[in-house]
């Protein structure tokens, strides 16, 4: 027989057995909410994103999820990358076939250090030496990748060029021309393009603040390359070799800088219009433009590194349409060419080597509506709207002439260009 103080003790023992049991299952749930609501936030903002609604301000309103943007300044949601080195490896891709994933992950890259002891390469400027030290590391490792961007079908691809400071001019093209949409049916789709911030006093920050800014939005594509003006070829490579592996069945592929208006209605109007082949790529097309020899200019190019007199035909890169299966096509061009500091030019000289013309179009005004900088024309609502990409707009008019164009504007007569 249990006396009551032997019954006492293992009642005092079965409650203490089941108090502990609830307390370590109230840790352990409040543990799993807490890990799953970073992850809760980028499911919603990307379901946010497919149904067209502003990403920022739907998780506030229909989430709440506060807590969950709270938790990425605690730890990152991004793994720790392998240190980053360029790679001279040819794709694994054939003709026939392209690989379903990003394949370089890090590799060795040396300066060609051959180069030193040539004449011509002694006269060169420091940043040119420097860029043919390393011309032949063509592809790096990605930081941020969003490998289902082009599931499903998407009739156009808005890319743009961006670099890791300029937060505001994407937060705006997000909310004007680069908005996901769907227009009679096609879904337009818009990605940001950027390697890694070139200062380095300040890159711990901005990266932070990109991975921030992609965790809410899942629009921004990185590499781990330098973003410098040089650098903007190896951007056109990589998104090349980016879009040849994700997005097989993409019609078409507008691609600009961020700092661009553009007519997404103009775009459908121009493609709805006429019969395309599939070689078609339009825009602010240059001919016969020389190569700039005057050192103090942006596109100075010293006669070493290119000593014919013209340059192929070529499209401002500002901003420029092309079908999906010639991008495709580029991509084997631009993985066998040698790279050319001028990332327009080096385009044209990919499209020069398929033999394929870009098409001038007047609807591109990658240079200003009028070469006048200070003439209204520039600001006029009304030429803008019968435009398709106009350059040079800073966030705030950006934002302003997109709400003029967009409001009930009475034109005297639409400038027939389309």
């Amino acid at each position: 027989m249990i006396n009551n103080r032997d019954r006492w003790r293992v009642y005092k023992k079965v409650s203490v057995m089941f108090f502990l049991a609830a307390v370590a299952l109230t840790v352990v749930q409040r543990g799993t909410i807490n890990m799953g609501a970073p992850f809760e936030l980028q499911r919603q903002a990307r379901m946010d994103t497919s149904e067209g609604v502003e990403p920022g301000a739907a998780l506030e309103e229909k989430t709440g999820m506060n807590l969950g943007k709270k938790a990425f300044w605690k730890a990152s949601k991004h793994q720790p990358q392998p240190k980053a080195h360029a790679t001279t490896q040819e794709p694994r891709s054939t003709d026939n076939s392209s690989p379903r994933t990003w394949d370089v992950t890090s590799s060795n890259c040396s300066a060609n250090l051959n180069l030193t002891s040539q004449d011509w390469f002694q006269s060169l400027e420091d940043n040119f030496k420097q860029f043919m030290l390393y011309r032949h590391c063509r592809y790096f490792p990605m930081l941020l990748n969003h490998p289902k961007s082009c599931t499903g079908e998407i009739y156009l691809l808005m890319v743009v060029k961006s670099v890791a400071t300029q937060h505001d001019r994407r937060e705006v093209i997000r909310k004007t021309w680069g908005k996901e949409q769907v227009v009679d049916g096609k879904r337009i789709k818009t990605l940001f393009l950027l390697g890694k911030p070139s200062n380095q006093a300040e890159r711990a920050n901005h990266q932070k603040l990109v991975e921030y800014e992609d965790y809410i939005y899942g629009d921004i594509l990185q590499w781990d390359f330098l973003d410098s003006f040089f650098n903007l070829t190896l951007k056109e490579t990589h998104f090349l070799k980016w879009f040849h592996t994700y997005c097989p069945s993409v019609r078409y592929v507008f691609k600009g800088d961020d700092d661009v208006f553009v007519s997404v209605e103009n775009i459908f109007e121009f493609l709805d219009s006429s019969n395309h082949e599939k070689n078609l790529f339009v825009g602010d097309v240059i001919f016969k433009a020389k190569p700039i020899r005057r050192k103090e200019n942006k596109y100075y190019i010293p006669q070493a590194l290119y000593n014919k007199t013209l340059y192929p035909p070529y499209a401002g890169g500002g901003g420029f349409l092309m079908d999906g299966t010639l991008a495709r096509r580029l991509h084997w061009v631009a993985d066998n060419l040698e790279l050319y500091p001028i990332d327009d030019v080096f385009l044209g000289m990919c499209l020069e080597v398929l033999q394929v013309t870009p098409v001038k179009h007047n609807a591109f005004k990658t240079f200003g509506l009028v070469k006048n900088k200070n003439s209204k024309l520039n600001r006029e609502p009304c030429f803008f709207k019968s435009m398709i990409v106009v350059h040079k707009l800073l966030p705030s008019d950006l934002m302003h002439m997109w709400n003029l164009v967009n409001s009930d504007l009475v034109c005297a007569q639409k400038v027939e260009i389309l």
